[in-house]
């Protein structure tokens, strides 16, 4: 199905699939063990940690949505951030940016530190130092772009052309854009890896991650770690995943639509300091998004006027969002990096990263645009009272 467009791709997955008893939708297999042909003879499934037929199904269809050939879900995002790096050695470098989601940046400083791999974390923003980088020859390069919260976008293609000469693999987060609006392997990465709980689930009901690959003999290898480490997704939640994959397309028009319009409001506020959203011509990699984004996303993060008392009122005044970690739901959140997500960072790697006690994230769901702008207006203006 690979000769159709995204939209039909998304809705179709795992449609018509069921061969005992024709169902339309794919059914849930929640079996834990499946019955061997013979001895030593077992079929396509012989226990759910190692293979499931609805996790499979999820897993095709997401490496056909990213234009890759082999497709690993896992139990969480963070699970599948530590998939890719289980090839890696003590003698072996990781790359990583230094504004990446705090829960990485955590899981890879300890486990550097604990002896698995080197690493070295770089502004990939600053040539000259992304160069002196790749001269150290890493192993791996990790990409974040737009960055977790600050919405830095990095260039693919440059990334991938400076690492492929001194022999490094490029894994792509490509979580904030999903493979809607972004397809890194399309852009010369070799690794994409998604929190699946957010946009591609889009429902905030379930927790998952996945790994899809360029290349079938890496895909297999980190499959292969995946069930070996014990980290591989659970039936039902695949099952939630590939049913909010088939809205997916129709989410993120809408999910857009409201965040153009949010944008440009925060820009205009008095009580706000400072917006980064790529789809504002003032973002200096407004362009860059234009190039390697079929859009600009519904992420976007803020510095409120006033310092950690404007904030709390400001999260006080808010009656719609909803301050809670986790993004990419129909729901609006809002949330504050410093002491949610990037809390695993410390202060002096967040103040390096440019995350401030002001700055305040938000994920812009797919309610009505006056409700959102509303409450906005609300919480904006008791954060100044």
């Amino acid at each position: 199905m690979t000769d159709k467009k995204f939209a039909t791709q998304a809705v179709r997955a795992g449609i018509n699939s069921d061969e005992h008893h024709k169902a339309v939708v794919a059914p849930l297999h929640l079996s834990s063990t499946y019955a061997l042909n013979g001895f030593n003879d077992k079929g396509a499934f012989d226990y759910s940690r190692t293979g499931n037929p609805t996790r499979a199904l999820f897993a095709d269809a997401l490496a056909q949505l990213e234009g890759g050939s082999v497709g690993i879900v896992t139990a969480t995002g963070m699970a599948a951030a530590h998939v890719i790096v289980q090839t890696l050695t003590k003698d072996d470098l990781l790359v990583i940016p230094h504004d990446c989601y705090g829960g990485s940046y955590r899981l890879y400083t300890h486990l550097a530190a604990k002896g698995q791999f080197k690493l070295k974390v770089v502004d990939q923003t600053n040539d000259q130092a992304f160069a002196e980088a790749m001269a150290l020859k890493p192993t791996l390069t990790l990409v974040e772009t737009p960055s977790n919260p600050l919405l830095r976008l990095v260039d693919i293609k440059r990334i991938v052309e400076q690492a492929k000469a001194v022999g490094s693999l490029v894994a792509v987060d490509n979580t904030f854009l999903s493979p809607v609006l972004q397809q890194p392997l399309a852009l010369g990465a070799d690794i994409v890896f998604h929190s699946t709980t957010k946009f591609i689930n889009g429902h905030s009901d379930m927790v998952g991650g996945a790994v899809i690959t360029k290349d079938k003999a890496l895909g297999e290898t980190l499959a292969w770690w995946a069930n070996c480490i014990g980290v591989t997704g659970s039936a039902f939640d695949s099952y939630l995943a590939m049913r909010g994959l088939k809205t997916l397309p129709l989410r993120i028009k809408q999910h857009q639509q409201n965040a153009n319009a949010v944008a440009q409001y925060l820009a205009d506020h008095p009580a706000v300091a400072h917006v980064y959203y790529p789809g504002l011509a003032s973002h200096p990699d407004h362009e860059l998004a234009k190039q390697q984004q079929k859009d600009f996303g519904s992420m976007m993060s803020f510095e409120l006027v006033g310092g950690v008392d404007a904030v709390k009122k400001l999260f006080d005044g808010l009656s719609l969002f909803t301050l809670a970690q986790s993004l990419g739901g129909v729901e609006s959140l809002i949330s504050h990096p410093s002491t949610m997500t990037h809390a695993g960072m410390e202060l002096d790697a967040q103040k390096a990263a440019g995350i401030g006690q002001n700055l305040v994230r938000l994920s812009v769901g797919i309610e009505d645009i006056d409700d959102i702008l509303a409450d906005l207006e609300q919480g904006l203006a008791a954060s100044q009272s």
